[in-house]
């Protein structure tokens, strides 16, 4: 299997800011898929997997990166490559440090969508565990104005990490993969069995855990990756799961990252493979959110 050509980063060791300064990529507004109510989501940048199937690949490396889009560019003589300086705004900086201060009164920024519908922030990435002091820190400051806190993480770090941040949230929406752990390692770089042992630590703590499961063709669009995914959830209490069915969406981002996209060509779930996954976690009495 071809492995997705990325800077590799470990998660254990690598805090690449610190608590008082964060690396992120975006700020998503008036998101209704990532936790309750309209959220503000903030995309932290680095990631330590490598799944083929990434649809933000911009958010895997922790350097800022910059990229030049072709339809903006006036193919200036002499060119700068400078983002600050470009007069088409052609060349662009994927990634900028921001201070708690900073990125508190950007967020706060959307406090009457959160209190008008029961919405909030959340931090996802790349890998927000990356970065996991900083986010802390931060939804502590978000939990003195009374804002519903979540985090999207695949879970892979040391619980050290994980449960600080995890007892500031009203929700962690938990990325499940590749149920083997022989090919979890292979194919995406996961230590499955610590995410599962720190599936169960958030369980054991009572966070009320949404796990998510993308269902992507030759990986885990498949009944035993299911099966294998449904019988750990039950053993542990869960009775939610959102489905993500694959999608091409993230391929133009390669190419503007001059990155090779493994899944061109590959096809969508079809609306019958999705219903059938989808009928056996509702058999197995889920209750079962296709889409996020």
């Amino acid at each position: 299997m071809t492995s997705f050509a990325a800077p590799r980063i470990n998660c254990e060791v690598i805090e690449p800011i610190g608590e008082e300064i964060a690396r992120i990529f975006n700020i998503q507004r008036y998101s209704l898929n990532d936790g309750q109510g309209i959220r503000t989501v903030v995309f932290f940048k680095g990631c330590p997997h490598i799944c083929p199937w990434c649809a933000n690949p911009e958010s895997i490396s922790p350097q800022i990166e910059t990229v030049r889009r072709e339809n903006k560019c006036l193919h200036c003589a002499p060119c700068l490559r400078d983002a600050d300086e470009c007069p088409s705004g052609a060349f662009e900086r994927i990634g900028r440090d921001v201070t708690l201060d900073e990125l508190e009164r950007e967020v706060m920024k959307d406090d009457v969508f959160f209190r008008t519908s029961g919405g909030g922030v959340t931090l996802s990435g790349g890998e927000v565990l990356m970065q996991a002091a900083f986010a802390t820190r931060f939804l502590q400051r978000l939990r003195r104005w009374d804002i519903r806190c979540a985090i999207e993480t695949a879970g892979d770090a040391p619980a050290s990490r994980l449960l600080p941040l995890v007892r500031e949230c009203d929700e962690v929406l938990f990325d499940m993969k590749i149920m083997d752990p022989a090919q979890a390692r292979e194919v995406v770089k996961m230590n499955l069995p610590r995410v599962l042992e720190n599936l169960r630590l958030l369980v054991a703590e009572g966070i009320n855990v949404i796990p998510r499961l993308p269902l992507i063709p030759g990986y885990t669009l498949n009944k035993e990756n299911m099966q294998q995914a449904l019988t750990l959830l039950l053993s542990l209490g869960i009775k939610q799961l959102h489905l993500l069915p694959f999608h091409q969406y993230g391929e133009p981002k390669y190419r503007l990252l001059g990155q090779q996209w493994l899944m061109k060509g590959v096809p969508v779930p079809s609306t019958q493979e999705v219903a059938t996954l989808c009928k056996m976690a509702e058999d197995a009495g889920f209750h079962v959110t296709v889409g996020g």
